[in-house]
This record gives C-alpha cells, sequence and structure tokens, in this order.
C-alpha cells in the first residue's frame, strides 16, 4: 500500500465518498431488516445486510481516530465524552421515542397490553440510557426492545470510552498487535455462533458485539495510524458496488469463511480505498446527503420494522404487493431520518454544542 502524501491528511480534508458509503450501508440494512422478516437467509436477496454493522463499525475507528488523535491528549476527558453524546445521543433518545410509540399503538397488533406500566416504563430507560435490558420474548428478546439498533451503539459507547482512557496512546506496533488479538476474537465469534457474525442484538449473543466492533474498530484505527491510503480513479459508484457485493453475498455452508473474510479484509480495504478515491464533482451532493442521512435512517427506522413485521403475520401480502411495500417503505424512512436530521438532530446538537460553548 502506498504511504500518503502530506496533504492527504489535511485537518480540513473531508473523506466525502466515505461519507456516501455510510449512506449506502445504511440502506442496505433497511433493505435486509425488511426482506429478513419475510424470507429466511437462503432466499434473501440481500442475506449479508447485517455486516453494515462491522463496516460502521471499522468506518468509526477510522473517523475517530483522524478527528482526535492529535488533539485528545490536550482534551479533557469530559469535552471527548460532551462532543461524542452530542453527536450521538439525541437520536438514541430520538428513536427509543419512535419505538416506544410504535410498540403502544401499532396498528396490527404488538399487544403491549401484556405488559406492566412498570416494565414498559424500565424498558424504555434502559433504552435511552443505553443499558441493556433483554427482556422482551416477543421482540426475540433484543437487548433494547424498543429501538433494535441501539445495540451496535451501546459497543460504540463502549468503544469511544476505551479510545479515550488508552486506545490513542497506542504506539502503532501495539495497536497493531491488539488489532491482530481481534481478529482472531471475530474468527472464534464466528466459529462459536455456528458459522455466522449475526449476532450482538440479542441478550443470547450478547458477547458477540464486543467481538465484532472490537476488531472492526481497531482495524478502522490502524488504517489512520498506518496512513493506509490506495489512491485510485474508482469514484462512488465503482465502491458503492464493492460494498453492496458484500452484502449480497448469498448464505451459505461457507458462512463460517467468507463474513470473516469480508469483516477481517474486505471491509478495511474498502476504506482504503475509499479515502484515496476520486469524488467526481457531480456526486459531491449525494455523498454528503448519503453522510448526512445515515445515522438518522439508522436509528428511526426499526420502529417501521415490527409494524411491518405484524402486518406480515397478519395479513401474507403476496409477492408484488410485498415488493411495492418495501421499495415506498425504504424511500419512505429514508424522508422520515432527512426530516429527522433537519428538524430535529440539527437543532438540537446546535444548540447543545452552543451551550458546551458557553
Amino acid at each position: 500500500m502506498t504511504q500518503p502524501q502530506t496533504e492527504t491528511l489535511k485537518p480540513k480534508q473531508h473523506f466525502e465518498i466515505l461519507d456516501g458509503l455510510r449512506g449506502i450501508a445504511a440502506v442496505a440494512i433497511v433493505i435486509f431488516h425488511f426482506m429478513e422478516i419475510v424470507h429466511p437467509p437462503s432466499e434473501n436477496f440481500i442475506a449479508h445486510g447485517f455486516l453494515a454493522v462491522d463496516f460502521f463499525f471499522c468506518l468509526s475507528g477510522f473517523v475517530i481516530a483522524y478527528a482526535y488523535h492529535d488533539r485528545i491528549g490536550k482534551m479533557k476527558l469530559t469535552d471527548f465524552f460532551k462532543l461524542r453524546l452530542i453527536r450521538l445521543h439525541p437520536l438514541v433518545l430520538f428513536g427509543s421515542v419512535l419505538g416506544l410509540l410504535a410498540f403502544l399503538f401499532d396498528p396490527f397488533g404488538g399487544h403491549p397490553e401484556t405488559y406492566q406500566t412498570g416494565k414498559i416504563i424500565l424498558i424504555f430507560l434502559a433504552s435511552i440510557f443505553l443499558i441493556p435490558f433483554p427482556v422482551m420474548a416477543d421482540r426475540y428478546f433484543n437487548i433494547f426492545g424498543l429501538n433494535a439498533p441501539g445495540w451496535s451503539l451501546f459497543w460504540e459507547y463502549v468503544a469511544n470510552i476505551f479510545y479515550a482512557l488508552f486506545l490513542y496512546k497506542l504506539s502503532r506496533r501495539s495497536l497493531f498487535v491488539l488489532t491482530a488479538l481481534a481478529a482472531a476474537g471475530i474468527c472464534f465469534v464466528s466459529q462459536r455462533a455456528g458459522g455466522s457474525l449475526m449476532g450482538g442484538w440479542s441478550g443470547e449473543t450478547f458477547w458477540d458485539g464486543f467481538g465484532r466492533i472490537s476488531f472492526s474498530f481497531l482495524a478502522g484505527m490502524l488504517i489512520y495510524r498506518s496512513n493506509w491510503i490506495i489512491k485510485s480513479k474508482l469514484g462512488f459508484i465503482s465502491l458503492s458496488v464493492l460494498l453492496l457485493l458484500a452484502f449480497v453475498l448469498p448464505f451459505s455452508y461457507f458462512n463460517w469463511l467468507t463474513e470473516p473474510l469480508v469483516v477481517l479484509f474486505y471491509f478495511p480495504l474498502l476504506i482504503v480505498l475509499g479515502a484515496g478515491a476520486t469524488l467526481a464533482p457531480g456526486f459531491k451532493k449525494l455523498c454528503v446527503f448519503f453522510g448526512q442521512i445515515s445515522y438518522p435512517l439508522y436509528m428511526t427506522h426499526y420502529a417501521a420494522m415490527w409494524i411491518f413485521a405484524n402486518y406480515y403475520t397478519t395479513y401474507k401480502p403476496e409477492t408484488t404487493q410485498l415488493t411495492f411495500i418495501i421499495i415506498a417503505g425504504t424511500i419512505l424512512l429514508v424522508g422520515i431520518a432527512y426530516l429527522t436530521m433537519i428538524f430535529y438532530d440539527i437543532p438540537i446538537r446546535k444548540y447543545l454544542t452552543d451551550r458546551r460553548k458557553k
């Protein structure tokens, strides 16, 4: 891999293509969540869409190291944590509220009447404070029953805490060794889970989430710290296709091999390529848009999934109708994510940032 020129990593540089790829991954995971309700993995055309989370983790390690490596030693720990809370937590709260409303007022079922009020309050509090609480049997004991994607945010917070406490201090050699150990952990997780890396979201698979973020976050850090950037003429479309190939990989007996290979080598390679790729001016606005809506989309879409699951169970719509619902639903959820970003997330973060500065 070629070493970047000094100007490659200027403080003001923004990796728009990586932002765009984050958006592609977010849309892919929405489609995956629709499809997994309808089809078993062997019949799901986007059966490995769940690996988008591992891509997020790797990208997060790269971005955090890029944003903070040169200045975290001069910051107060509290300042770092405040910045991360302002960036991440408003949508944790919003997603939890959406999840609660969808649970209480689902027109196709959900049966909130089977839960005591006190238990619902506890589930909601656990959701807004990101305290794992896998008690909803009818929701497969998700550790965050009201907003399932919260599981990855929980581990994102853990990674951020570890980063601020000691990971940023590691030499590149130590970081490499730790990443190699975490790679062995990924293989162990896959083997223990019967050949799949799909865990982390439920009480039973809770610690799989630790294995998944440990490698990918460290790998992202290592890419930045090692200046592994491959300059190329690959553009946003080419890299988007390469990313989507990982998600449409067939679900098969060979998952025990293909999934670790994708996480250990393919995703880090895509970030190395994406950081050095050439963005055509015509795609800049699209990449910026995808990057901006990726997190709001990820944190607001799952309330609709429980409603869709109850609708599908009740009415069993045929294929043509299902296709329309999933396409229209995905577009609608992107629109809701955009409105959430414009009218809630950006104003709240601006208000909190201004208050912090004062």
